[in-house]
């Protein structure tokens, strides 16, 4: 990810502003639905990660979730769960869930801001290369799991082996 330009002052905009910054500085098409709220869409190597982001002023808390366009069929379901805890078992960040509404497996992570002078860009950096990179990891699991036919165990152990050298 590209890093910004950030100013000096002690003077920090409203986090969707903040955010919206780095978005644009990205160059991923984004839509600012309300004043504290705002979708935007990031080419991964795997499919299209569709973001969104919302900021609650009465827990002073930035939420961001990060879905991929890969449908759970229902007998896959329970299996999927196990998978879910198998992965979340191992992030220090954040957490994957299934969104029920959709039918997709999503990345969820906040930010509180109470008592902070704002939301910093690094801040929002270090969100977006986080949610990403663990959708990117894992984005593989679940499609083992759902269309290749393994076990959660089988498709949580695929998903993590790191590769080691350059093919």
């Amino acid at each position: 990810m590209a890093r910004i330009e950030t100013l000096d002052d002690d003077r920090r905009d409203p986090p969707m502003d903040t955010i919206e910054h780095v978005i644009r500085s990205q160059g991923w098409r984004f839509n600012r639905v309300e004043d504290d709220e705002m979708a935007a869409e990031v080419q991964g190597r795997w499919c299209d990660y569709n973001l969104h982001f919302a900021y609650a002023e009465e827990v002073e808390a930035i939420h961001l979730t990060c879905a991929f366009d890969l449908r759970i069929p229902a007998r896959k379901k329970q299996l999927v769960y196990e998978l879910l805890a198998l992965i979340n078992d191992r992030m220090w960040l954040g957490h994957f869930s299934l969104w029920n509404v959709e039918g997709l497996p999503i990345y969820r992570h906040a930010i509180p801001l109470r008592g902070a002078e704002g939301l910093a860009p690094e801040q929002v950096e270090d969100l977006l290369d986080v949610a990403i990179a663990e959708c990117e990891r894992f984005y593989p699991a679940f499609q083992y799991l759902i269309w290749g036919g393994k076990s959660p165990d089988e498709a949580f152990s695929a998903a993590i082996i790191d590769p080691i050298g350059e093919a």
